[in-house]
Formats: C-alpha cells, structure tokens, sequence
C-alpha cells in the first residue's frame, strides 16, 4: 500500500483549527466541564438524588471529549487536566482525594479523542476508544494511589463500582457526542 493510499484511510480530512479557534475551545470545555456538575448536583440536591446524578452522567467528560474531537489532542489534554483543577478550586468538587485522579482520567479522555480527530473512523467509535482509554488511565491511577497510600480497597471494586455507576453516562456520550462532534465539524469546515 503506498503512503497516499494509508493517508487516504487513516486522514478525516478536518479542517486545520486556528490556535485562537483551539484556545477558545479549550476555554469553553473548561468552562462546560465546571458549570455542567454544578447543573447535575443541583438537580440532584433538588429531586433528593444529591451527587448520584453527577456520578450517573459524568458531566465532566462529555465537553473533554468534545473538545478533543473538534479541536485536537493538545484541546482536549488541556481541557481535561485543567477542568478539575479550576472546579476544584471554584467548589471544592472533585474531591481532594479524587481531584488527581480526575485530572489523570479526564486528560487521557480529551487527549485520545484528540488524537482520534483526524484518524478516519466512525465517531461512535472515537468515543468508545477514549472511553476506554481514559477508564484505563483512571484504573492505573487508582491503583498506584492504593499501592502508594496503602489502602484496604481493592482495585478492582473502585473499578466496578465507578464503571457501574457511570453507565448511564457512557450511554449518553455514546448517543450525544458522535452526532454533535459531527455536526459540529461539518458546520467548521464549511466556514472554512
């Protein structure tokens, strides 16, 4: 196979972002990813639910891996590593000792779907790969904190019971992200 022919398979043929455009993608997921949990817990703090909602949907990921598949892998890195760290210090949420777990989870979400943008694939299954990756970047960094900090709690529960908790918001990236990745994509290169 000659290397025009792999281009052709591999490239999506994207419209090349602007850094000012990527910038301010990367500002408004950050801003997404602090202000969409703050929505859930409030809706979960007014039907009784308090945080399980956030825990369910995963508020936070959906603008990360978003921004990675419109805007690239330094968009998405950015944004997932830094949207914890300003809701944080914004609302005290995630918690501490959550906090750099998130950071780690969520950079490898925005990163991989990033780095998924111009790879010629369906979006569905963008989306599954960075979920899967960033579920796998999470469970190492569970596992070096209970083997730094040395806690009882196996791994594999902390695992399961996040995985399971989330579903529902698994299902929602997986139904909301491909179209709107899409049709975001599409309205961007025709203003180009």
């Amino acid at each position: 196979m000659t290397s025009a022919n792999t281009t052709a398979i591999r490239r999506a043929d994207l419209p090349r972002l602007s850094v000012t455009t990527k910038t301010a993608a990367t500002a408004l997921a950050i801003v997404a990813a602090v202000a969409l949990p703050q929505l859930f817990h409030a809706m979960g703090a007014a039907s009784g639910l308090g945080t399980a909602l956030g825990s369910a949907f995963l508020p936070m990921h959906l603008p990360i891996i978003f921004v990675g598949l419109v805007a690239g892998p330094a968009a998405g890195a950015i944004a997932g590593a830094a949207a914890p760290l300003v809701s944080f210090a914004l609302s005290g949420m995630p918690m501490l000792a959550m906090l750099p777990l998130m950071v780690v989870e969520l950079c490898v979400y925005g990163l991989v779907a990033g780095l998924l943008r111009d790879i010629k694939l369906p979006a569905i299954a963008k989306v599954l790969i960075a979920q899967i990756a960033g579920r796998v970047a999470y469970s190492l960094a569970v596992a070096v904190a209970v083997l730094a900090f040395g806690r009882d709690m196996s791994i594999a529960s902390i695992w399961t019971s996040s995985l399971v908790a989330g579903l529902p918001g698994i299902a929602l990236q997986l139904a909301l992200l491909p179209p709107l990745a899409y049709w975001t994509n599409d309205l961007i290169a025709k203003r180009h």
